[in-house]
């Protein structure tokens, strides 16, 4: 009997964009540019290819393109199994550690920035670790991980957002490979987009981050979008009078949202693009086991990301103190003492704009003032090696054994 023909999907413009318009792993695809925000963990691809790579006999890993999938080395359905399971186990662990155990450093580096009084910069990790010695001593735990719960709410606003607008309207959520500038101008323009929209939400958002735990109460799961939404039609909490309008934070919002997009996308391709040609020059030999073919698939797009946020991170970290500076303005919210590790501080600006910001930053905190902080970005992203390295001893090991 004929085989029935498949049904057409519903969303057919969006196919045609998206990285389902044409068969997973045609040579068509080696050019193909899959922009899910790398700003926000768990949007990446953690692989090289669309799916799973499936373990196979024969060619070499060099010889498999960006989106192609290397073979791993023969094996059964048992083997297949393993694979996909060292590959979700990879990519959570690295997800854990974005989402879960760098938190503590988030916390800090935030209250470091908004914090205008502090004579103590944190540059280093040394004084970082100290810091939040002394935090969790006299709070608790619970005050280096307030406001986990909201930067997760945020990240499903912003996803959500960026494919609502880009379903029901022609500005492109993904670029193939035969982009053009028009494209690319849609496409910042709808992540610049997705970033004002979320704005009011990452500004409450921030604010349970930063907000001591000595004074404050326990929020609720939903408060994030409450406050958000109130802020959005000047109600719920009272702010001051020093409360900076939300048009004069959508320049410099959707600013450092498209340039850390940007600068992330650029390092990743250029990362990879070397790791893949370096794994092309070390051809397997007999003696190669499935087991570093399989590590050799799966970390490069792990270090690839790694990297670019790393770059943009550091490289936008002064964008983020003046950002970060600008929203907490007028909430009436009063942070730890970074200086101390115990005592609160409320803050008290009075900065006009992103402009008047930056200026007075330099004048009365000197270019350092910048970087308050910046060793919580050291200690988070060597974190974030060791659990990578830890993950990949540990995968190896037990591939090993099972081979």
């Amino acid at each position: 009997p004929a085989r029935p023909r498949r049904a057409a999907h519903p969303g057919g413009r969006g196919r045609e964009r998206g990285a389902g318009a044409t068969p997973c792993g045609s040579a068509s695809e080696l050019g193909h540019w899959v922009t899910s925000p790398p700003d926000i963990p768990g949007s990446r691809n953690l692989h090289w290819g669309e799916k799973t790579p499936p373990y196979g006999a024969g060619t070499p890993l060099g010889g498999a393109g960006l989106n192609e999938e290397p073979n791993l080395g023969a094996g059964g359905p048992g083997a297949e199994q393993l694979n996909r399971f060292a590959g979700f186990g990879i990519g959570l662990a690295s997800l854990f550690t974005e989402n879960v155990l760098a938190h503590p450093c988030i916390v800090l580096r935030r209250q470091c920035q908004v914090n205008y009084h502090a004579r103590n910069y944190h540059l280093t990790p040394f004084t970082i670790v100290n810091i939040m010695y002394s935090i969790n001593k006299t709070q608790g735990p619970r005050a280096l991980w307030k406001g986990m719960g909201s930067t997760f709410i945020v990240q499903g606003i912003t996803l959500g957002t960026e494919g609502i607008i880009s379903e029901f309207t022609p500005l492109p959520r993904e670029l193939s490979h035969k982009w053009n500038l028009k494209q690319i101008g849609g496409h910042l323009l709808l992540k610049g987009l997705t970033h004002v929209i979320a704005m009011p939400f990452y500004s409450a958002s921030l604010i349970e981050t930063v907000q001591s735990e000595i004074i404050r109460d326990n929020p609720g799961i939903l408060d994030c979008v409450k406050e958000g939404i109130g802020r959005v039609v000047g109600m719920g909490v009272p702010h001051s009078k020093r409360l900076l309008p939300l048009m004069v934070l959508t320049f410099p919002t959707a600013l450092h949202g498209v340039l850390h997009y940007i600068i992330s996308s650029i390092i990743q391709k250029v990362v990879l693009f070397v790791l893949k040609r370096d794994n092309s020059h070390n051809l397997p030999t007999e003696s190669s086991t499935s087991v570093q073919s399989m590590l050799d698939a799966y970390f490069p797009e792990l270090i690839a990301s790694f990297a670019a946020s790393l770059c943009a991170d550091v490289m936008l970290y002064p964008l983020e103190t003046v950002l970060h500076r600008l929203h907490i303005q007028g909430t009436r919210t009063i942070i730890d003492n970074t200086d101390l590790g115990y005592e609160v501080l409320p803050i008290n600006t009075q900065y006009e704009g992103m402009r008047d910001c930056i200026n007075t930053i330099k004048r009365e905190e000197g270019m350092l003032g910048f970087y308050k902080g910046f060793g919580a970005v050291i200690v988070q992203y060597t974190l974030h090696v060791a659990v990578l390295q830890l993950t990949k001893i540990i995968y190896s090991t037990l591939l090993q054994n099972v081979s």
